[in-house]
């Protein structure tokens, strides 16, 4: 997905799935002054914009739908990082979840192509439940080991790693990785110890 932050140029975003592309509408703490999630449009939006590719004439989507994805996201942020510390998630957390997986999700459909789609007209609800049981069914299996946060300074972006090795660390080369490497290479011109280098990467 492309990302347009209001402080920088914009840059290309792979979150590996489709529940931590729903995480990109906003979140909790101090997460919320990304929020873009607070009308029926908002959600309209991010469904055409998510690899679901939605038509959004014709996706029914309700101000109730907005408020359940609200606490669905946030809910998904929290067991994230819950997952990646190795803890467990908060009982209240999946609840949610598990609430909003409970609603029918959106059927798949095979076009004339071959290529896969989704029934339409569609629900918010179902897009949500969609959403909900991509995050269940990676929580509970061996992916989950690979749900990774950016080890970038200041970057709480998660991402599903799906390269091939698993040893992806940024949420792109062309922004954290990349600014990783502009640290060390001043770090080392400098001539800091190891340690200190690593310490002044962040």
């Amino acid at each position: 997905m492309v990302l347009d932050p209001p402080n920088g140029p914009a840059w290309i975003f792979d979150p590996g799935a489709l529940f931590t592309e729903f995480m990109l509408t906003g979140g909790p703490g101090e997460l919320v002054r990304y929020d873009v999630l607070n009308t029926p449009d908002d959600l309209r939006r991010w469904a055409q914009a998510s690899r679901l590719e939605l038509d959004p004439s014709r996706l029914d989507v309700t101000p109730d739908d907005v408020r359940v994805g609200r606490a669905l996201r946030d809910a998904l942020w929290r067991s994230s990082w819950d997952a990646i510390a190795g803890g467990p998630v908060s009982a209240a957390d999946l609840a949610v979840l598990n609430d909003a997986a409970s609603r029918p999700d959106l059927a798949p459909q095979v076009g004339v192509d071959q290529q896969l789609t989704w029934g339409a007209p569609a629900t918010g609800a179902a897009v949500l439940s969609s959403v909900a049981r991509d995050a269940i069914h990676l929580l509970t299996g061996p992916a989950v080991e690979r749900l990774r946060e950016c080890e970038g300074d200041n970057c709480r972006l998660v991402f599903l790693d799906t390269s091939r090795p698993g040893t992806r660390r940024w949420c792109s080369m062309q922004r954290c990785g990349n600014r990783h490497k502009v640290r060390a290479l001043r770090s080392r011109r400098a001539g800091l110890p190891a340690a200190d280098q690593e310490s002044a990467v962040g």
